[in-house]
């Protein structure tokens, strides 16, 4: 999530002056613009050192915290949004941080990069693992241990009793609504409890 344009389109599904966490949020990028163009307040979460360093030159408040120790620190409903941008892939406790989101927050917002894109399952069926610019990482690298699609995400929602309230792939900055799972290297979902 580091293009400028998919920030804007994630920022879109945050209702102005939201309390907002960003779990993971690596730089304080989307935070600052939630703050600066949507009036929005609230948190970070952050554990590579130079990614907090960054976070607090911007003015963001940031909690640096292994996000596998889960959401315990925070209370029930502390937040109107809770942010799991190119997170979800990297926890070891994918389900349960889904459901603490929705403890913690009213709403969820995930992304995470769409392992079915067409061109991945193009590299899959040449024999090899995919390296895009959503997946830059040779397999052997990854900090990526859990590979999911838009279609998985929609089943594990079901699972969790999760209510999907709208759900998109992004493509170099567009939104794709049509086929995302094949179409969409990145895929959006904002939830709630169901």
């Amino acid at each position: 999530m580091s293009e400028r344009r998919d920030l804007e389109v994630i920022a879109a599904l945050v209702p102005p002056g939201s309390h907002v966490l960003d779990l993971g949020c690596g730089n304080g990028a989307l935070l600052a613009l939630l703050r600066d163009q949507r009036g929005c307040t609230g948190y970070g979460v952050e554990l590579d050192d130079a990614q907090v360093h960054e976070c607090v030159q911007r003015g963001v408040n940031v909690i640096q915290r292994n996000l596998d120790e889960g959401l315990a620190i925070f209370a029930d409903r502390a937040f109107d949004v809770v942010l799991q941008l190119d997170t979800l892939q990297n926890l070891r406790n994918t389900e349960a941080m889904l459901v603490e989101t929705v403890r913690v927050g009213r709403i969820g917002v995930v992304s995470f990069p769409n392992f079915a894109h067409w061109p991945n399952r193009f590299s899959v069926l040449r024999g090899r693992m995919p390296v895009t610019k959503v997946l830059p990482f040779q397999w052997y690298d990854t900090p990526n241990i859990r590979f999911a699609t838009h279609a998985d995400f929609e089943v594990l929602a079901r699972r969790n009793g999760l209510r999907v309230l709208d759900s998109f792939g992004l493509q170099k900055g567009h939104v794709v609504r049509r086929a995302p799972n094949l179409l969409a290297s990145t895929a959006v979902f904002k939830f709630e409890r169901g």
